[in-house]
């Protein structure tokens, strides 16, 4: 009985681990999402509607069969699975619910799954996440030269421009944050500003300069010496590796020295 299993598992972890079973499965998410798409333009469909419970438990076979084949522990020992399981069971137990659009949509996050098949984009994912410590402190520099513009911006420009530019500190902000991504902020409010306060020119340019260029430039910074030190930490390991086999080489011809030796 044990061996039935066994055998009936291997079977189901070959059909798993096909090469054509993961394309299927993201084309099938990707005409999930073109039927959400469709249902957003003719809503009550019934053949739309049809064709989202038979797609819905497609995905209940395929979490079943990854089950079976890879066994519990593994399946759920990855991440990524976790997330598949956690959008199917959603998906049946809010599919009677008025959040059952917003959970089909979710399947289509599926497609994310792809990113570490692809070498490049796993390993500007992986430099990513390694960098979101260094990251938030560069964030938190940010907050302040934010927060002390936006003080000094309401202190002197509120009554220039209407309130909706500089009449609070959170409408300052807001308004820094468009100077700062170069969207009309000359002529919309820098120039304004400066044509009834003159020295306003300091104020803006010294923003742009530190708020702009030296955050962006640190942001950039950080994510590429990460994205480097990746390959350093290859380049290390190639030569511990090519250390330790000069090494065993080494101790090789002196083993075969040794027994030359007591030959003679």
């Amino acid at each position: 009985m044990r061996q039935e299993n066994s055998s009936f598992r291997e079977s189901v972890r070959r059909i798993v681990e096909h090469q054509y079973f993961q394309p299927f499965v993201i084309g099938l998410i990707l005409f999930n999402g073109l039927i959400i798409i469709t249902e957003t333009y003719i809503t009550g469909n019934q053949f739309l509607i049809t064709l989202d419970k038979i797609i819905v438990w497609i995905f209940v076979l395929e979490l079943v069969l990854k089950i079976i084949g890879l066994g519990s522990r593994t399946y759920f020992s990855d991440k990524w699975n976790i997330f598949d399981f956690s959008i199917v069971v959603g998906s049946l137990v809010f599919y009677a619910t008025p959040f059952v659009s917003v959970m089909r949509l979710i399947r289509v996050l599926r497609l994310i799954r792809m990113i570490p098949a692809i070498p490049a984009l796993r390993k500007i994912i992986d430099s990513l996440l390694k960098s979101v410590p260094a990251l938030m402190g560069i964030l938190g520099l940010s907050i302040l030269i934010f927060s002390i513009y936006a003080i000094i911006g309401t202190t002197f420009f509120s009554d220039v421009l209407p309130a909706e530019f500089f009449g609070s500190f959170h409408s300052s902000l807001f308004t820094l944050l468009q100077v700062v991504t170069f969207e009309s902020w000359a002529s919309q409010v820098a120039r304004p500003i400066m044509h009834e306060v003159p020295w306003a020119w300091v104020y803006f340019v010294s923003f742009i300069i530190i708020g702009a260029l030296v955050i962006l430039n640190l942001v950039v910074a950080v994510i590429l010496s990460y994205l480097g030190q990746d390959d350093d930490n290859v380049r290390e390991e190639q030569m511990n590796q090519l250390f330790r086999e000069n090494q065993e080489l080494k101790k090789d011809i002196q083993e075969i020295k040794q027994i030359l030796l007591e030959k003679k």
